[in-house]
């Protein structure tokens, strides 16, 4: 098997195109015409990692964090990534990264770790925008049906947690087919009426060129009218932040000693005091892996009572109030639990390969 199958296979689960544009996610170095060997591991691509790889004949890395951030204007042992890089070019070692794109999945880094914090009714903090486009078409009532379901079967006509949802009105068509054509119905040069129905569904913009083509492949006419409409809508199953709730309350003292039990982290910084700890109950919890401030007057406006994310400066935890707890618990802390998220992924697609969550610790921040 190539690497190019298990890098198909990840675009599809990962969606790159919903990472942020400040972002590098996706295949990021090597050759997709390799053989695959085994697949490691990792949030972040160190040199203790590239190391682990070569040694334990992994030619995959797929990481959480991408090796390659910014501009890589040189390559060369001046800096540690271009050290990495050679290296890895030179074991026929790949990367892949899925980043702010599994961030900003449902299922990502935030459900995993409102997951594993016990919370439920979870749901995104801040949904996504100008995902959501409509498309209208008209078509001869007597193909209506067979048209509408290859538009269901590409991914058209979500809503929540509906599927195959459209709106359908009947009417009238009109069409002149002029010289050099060849109408499905009508004649040339006459001047056709023909009972048509509309149909309406919403899709992913992604799925947008799939959907046109298939339309066109599939509708009886040779030039078939079709609308692709920008919506305003959310899309409420992709954004950033969770909110969730826990199933009893508990005094925010006891979240956090929940929290470091869970994240093996033995300190939170936090913008109450123990005190107010003790004496404070929280149901509503707001969450973000990673680096959240951009989140916390959402989490404010939810009603979170309570916000857990990571590298809040200080000026951040002045925007809490009464109302709400600021948490920090850690980058490498709020985030470890991708590594999960890629092993179960791959391991129960490609059982018969070596798939293996790096033994190397890749925080770069200690408690001491």
């Amino acid at each position: 098997m190539k690497i190019n199958e298990v890098i198909e296979y990840l675009n599809h689960k990962t969606l790159p195109c919903y990472q942020e544009d400040y972002d590098n996610a996706g295949f990021i170095l090597g050759d997709t015409d390799q053989d695959l060997q085994g697949i490691l591991i990792t949030l972040d691509v160190t040199p203790e990692v590239v190391q682990e790889a070569i040694e334990g004949h992994f030619n995959l890395i797929v990481s959480h964090h991408p090796l390659i951030f910014g501009g890589l204007k040189r390559i060369t042992t001046g800096s540690p990534t271009g050290r990495m890089v050679m290296q890895l070019i030179e074991h026929h070692v790949a990367v892949y990264a899925a980043h702010t794109n599994l961030d900003n999945l449902e299922w990502g880094v935030n459900g995993i770790l409102a997951e594993k914090l016990g919370l439920t009714d979870c749901a995104i903090l801040r949904p996504i925008e100008g995902v959501l486009r409509k498309m209208v078409t008209y078509v001869p009532t007597s193909h209506a049906d067979k048209v509408r379901q290859v538009l269901f079967d590409c991914g058209a006509g979500c809503i929540g947690a509906y599927d195959s949802c459209s709106y359908n009105s009947e009417g009238v068509g009109t069409f002149r087919p002029m010289e050099g054509t060849h109408p499905y119905c009508g004649t040339v040069g006459s001047l056709h009426r023909e009972a048509e129905s509309r149909i309406e569904v919403i899709y992913e913009k992604r799925l947008e060129g799939r959907l046109v083509r298939r339309l066109r492949e599939v509708h009886p006419y040779e030039e078939p009218a079709i609308d692709c409409i920008a919506l305003a809508n959310t899309y409420s199953k992709m954004g950033a932040g969770m909110m969730g709730r826990l199933s009893t309350s508990l005094t925010a003292a006891e979240l956090l000693a929940r929290v470091k039990q869970t994240l093996n982290l033995p300190v939170v910084r936090c913008s109450a005091s123990a005190k107010q700890l003790e004496e404070t109950l929280v149901r509503s919890v707001a969450l973000c892996g990673g680096s959240g401030s951009f989140l916390i007057a959402d989490a404010k406006r939810a009603g979170a009572d309570i916000f857990l994310t990571a590298d809040l400066k200080y000026h951040d935890f002045q925007m809490a109030d009464s109302g709400i707890i600021l948490a920090d618990i850690g980058h490498y802390e709020s985030e470890q639990f991708a590594k999960e998220i890629f092993y179960r992924l791959l391991s129960e697609k490609f059982s018969t390969f070596a798939c293996q969550i790096s033994k190397c610790g890749t925080g770069f921040v200690h408690y001491i």
